[in-house]
């Protein structure tokens, strides 16, 4: 019991530098507490004494904001960070190593009894703040869950998955099983968030202003090429002088678009 506390709370402060000492973390983080109180809804649980596992859960509910039901499963070193507003269902199992911040849903789609309702995430799975992972599917040992992401299906290991509904952009790879427990220095992303990780819809909307900025600076080039020759661009079969006019100033807006975005 004091290895899986002492472990526990060596958890937090590897990953949450604003953790100065062992006596704060065991005195002033509801996400500790949340998990030491549920381990014990949990013992009751699995001994069929339920309404003891539910009554136990309710007030650690009550002394944290963190609603753990005692039936869910919980591996080792899973850290709730801040933790107000978490929701953890009956059937949900967590591997080792998992990171959960604050108002994230682990929930269950179906009303069958005695199903598996709730995701199960491997090791070192980290889940944004305000994400819902809904459903009896796995997310993949160290795959991360962005900020707000409603995720509805698997992730593959080591994916990355954001958005609603949630899409994989970061493309799954092998990890070392150590790899989960690192620093953020050195692999550790806080809230599911990869640096200089952009948004996908961010990301195909500059590439369109890159392709039309291309396209008007060779449209530029022909005209420019073709007035070197006496052709009077306007008299071409096909071209108005006009929309070429709004075609330029149309790239110069995007152009200026996508320097602010930059």
């Amino acid at each position: 019991m004091f290895k899986r506390l002492r472990e526990d709370i060596a958890a937090i402060r590897e990953r949450d530098p604003a953790a100065r000492s062992a006596w704060e973390v065991l005195t002033c983080y509801p996400g500790f507490h949340a998990i030491v109180l549920h381990r014990l809804a949990h013992a009751c649980w699995v001994r069929q004494w339920r309404w003891l596992g539910r009554f136990i859960s309710q007030i650690a509910r009550f002394l944290t904001g963190i609603e753990i039901h005692p039936g869910a499963t919980l591996g080792r070193r899973v850290f709730i960070d801040h933790g107000m507003g978490v929701v953890i269902g009956e059937t949900a199992e967590l591997g080792d190593d998992c990171t959960i911040y604050q108002g994230v849903t682990l929930g269950g789609t179906s009303l069958a009894r005695g199903a598996k309702r709730h995701p199960t995430l491997g090791r070192g799975v980290i889940v944004g703040a305000g994400a819902k992972v809904l459903g009896g599917f796995t997310v993949g040992e160290g795959a991360k869950i962005g900020s707000n992401a409603v995720v509805v299906k698997p992730v593959p290991a080591g994916g990355t998955a954001v958005g609603n509904p949630a899409r994989i952009v970061v493309p799954a790879t092998a990890r070392a099983a150590d790899d989960s427990r690192k620093t953020e220095a050195s692999g550790f992303c806080a809230y599911g968030i990869t640096p200089n990780a952009d948004d996908p819809v961010s990301l195909a909307i500059h590439g369109l202003i890159d392709h039309a900025s291309r396209e008007t600076q060779r449209i530029d080039d022909i005209v420019a090429a073709l007035e070197r020759i006496g052709t009077r661009v306007e008299a071409l079969n096909g071209i108005d002088g006009a929309a070429l006019l709004d075609l330029k100033r149309l790239s110069a807006a995007m152009e200026g678009e996508a320097a602010a975005r930059r």
